[in-house]
């Protein structure tokens, strides 16, 4: 009996033992798999992370290009305008540098030119109607002065000459009257004058009886019918201020 009873204890044993070594020859297979596959993962994660940096930087690297060639075509148009610009003030500069060379003949073309606008200046006021005649004449001369003073500039000259052309071009349009007086067969009165561009120039006496007009063909004042005395005097009433603009009925004398 008690034989069997080892036997048995000895089978037991037997048993366990071959469980427990199969036991460790299983568990040895799967850490290694667990241990490989963590060891996948990590390798997996690591190589996860530098494609994420790679694309990161790629993406980067294509901003930089595309803001590299944004900045080459600005920088293109902005030179392409540059050198219009450069190509544009070479031109100015040989317009400039031709009109420099020719400074010089043409002022010893507008010196002439000046002194017969003077001359032609101071017949047009002899002939013209005698209003203000020493005042003009007196113009033309300091006109003549400034042209032979040295501290004057050409350009200076020219335009006070052109300056006095304006002044007589505006008396052909103002209405003016002013008082003074009228030498008549050797007497002199004192009377109205009124002065209607270089259209009519009329005088009337204070005591308005009598008017008169300038006859600039014949140079002299003639006396003017009782039909022009209201007219004449609504004129200068009109120069003055006193009376608002209307239509008169004048002796006008036609160009020649």
């Amino acid at each position: 009996m008690s034989v069997k009873i080892r036997k048995s204890l000895v089978a037991s044993a037997l048993v366990g033992a071959f469980a427990l070594a199969s036991n460790n020859v299983m568990a040895d297979p799967l850490k290694d798999i667990h241990t490989t596959e963590g060891q996948i993962i990590k390798a997996a994660v690591k190589s996860q992370n530098k494609i994420n940096n790679v694309f990161e930087q790629t993406i980067e690297l294509k901003a930089e290009y595309d803001n590299a060639v944004n900045q080459t075509e600005i920088l293109k148009v902005y030179n392409d305008h540059l050198a219009r610009l450069v190509a544009s003030q070479n031109a100015s500069i040989d317009s400039l540098n031709s009109q420099i060379g020719e400074i010089d003949t043409t002022k010893r073309n507008v010196v002439p030119l000046m002194y017969r606008m003077i001359d032609t200046l101071e017949q047009f006021i002899k002939a013209d109607v005698p209003f203000d005649t020493e005042k003009r004449l007196a113009r033309v001369e300091k006109l003549r002065e400034i042209m032979t003073n040295a501290n004057v500039q050409t350009s200076e000259r020219y335009r006070q000459v052109l300056e006095a052309y304006i002044l007589e071009k505006d008396y052909s349009s103002n209405l003016v009257a002013t008082q003074g007086a009228l030498q008549l067969d050797g007497r002199e009165i004192t009377v109205d004058f009124a002065r209607l561009g270089r259209v009519a120039y009329v005088a009337q006496s204070l005591d308005l009886k009598n008017a008169w007009v300038w006859n600039n063909t014949s140079k002299q004042w003639d006396k003017l019918g009782e039909e022009y005395l209201n007219p004449v005097k609504e004129l200068i009433r009109m120069a003055r201020k006193q009376a608002a603009p209307d239509l008169v009925n004048l002796p006008i004398f036609g160009a020649e």
